[in-house]
């Protein structure tokens, strides 16, 4: 936060001016998660307005990603307590990023930490090649599907050890009649850099991640939520 005041003191009229606008609607929020995400966004254009020379696009970039992991993190608790699952542990699965960007999150929803990561390969649809997800709950698509899911039971499938998935919202409610499922793939990398290939509308991550992730579920006494989103 300290660029946001930063702009006010020291840079020019106009960022003064964003500044004054942008917490006046901050103000506006109706609750404290309303005004503490206003306040993050408020944060980000800043540094991207303010601190412009000093910061680089990178890490712009992990910034808001920061942000974006800790605000679906918060509300994915709060759907796990509803649907009376676990509020230790959580999937995030980001696809607005690449394939051969670690998009794939394992987070303590206590405190909105990142426990574990790494890619995640996602449905072909009708292009082996594209990297922009699109999203279909229609049998037969090979798309990914947006939404939340409850992580079932483990069995020993054509992949390897692999969990259930059972789709709770309207965009991927027949994620269990699809077959759609969380699995390793050799040919999903374990480090940055190379894409991972594709699946036929499963979550599809390396074996190296599946392994720290095994432990995590399997000991967990109540289902796990996963999230796709974009």
């Amino acid at each position: 936060m300290m660029c946001v005041f930063q702009a006010c003191e020291n840079e020019k009229f106009v960022d003064a001016f964003i500044c004054f606008i942008l917490f006046k609607a901050a103000m506006r929020c109706k609750s404290m998660r309303q005004f503490f995400t206003m306040l993050q966004f408020i944060s980000f254009l800043l540094l991207l307005a303010s601190c412009r020379n000093t910061l680089r696009k990178d890490e712009a970039l992990r910034y808001i990603q920061q942000q974006r992991v800790q605000y679906h993190a918060a509300e994915l608790k709060d759907f796990a307590r509803t649907e009376k699952a676990s509020e230790q542990f959580g999937i995030l699965i980001d696809m607005s990023l690449p394939s051969w960007k670690k998009r794939f999150f394992v987070v303590n929803l206590r405190n909105d930490s990142v426990v574990l990561s790494g890619l995640c390969g996602h449905g072909v649809c009708d292009n082996v090649m594209s990297e922009d997800v699109k999203f279909s709950n229609v049998p037969g698509s090979n798309c990914t599907s947006e939404g939340r899911y409850k992580i079932g039971s483990k069995y020993n499938g054509a992949f390897g050890i692999s969990y259930k998935l059972y789709g709770l919202d309207v965009t991927n409610s027949k994620a269990f009649e699809r077959y759609v499922v969380l699995h390793a793939h050799s040919l999903v990398p374990d480090t940055e850099g190379l894409p991972a290939c594709r699946s036929e509308g499963c979550a599809m991550i390396s074996f190296k991640v599946l392994q720290g992730l095994m432990p995590l579920l399997d000991g967990s006494a109540k289902p796990v939520l996963l999230w796709i989103y974009k």
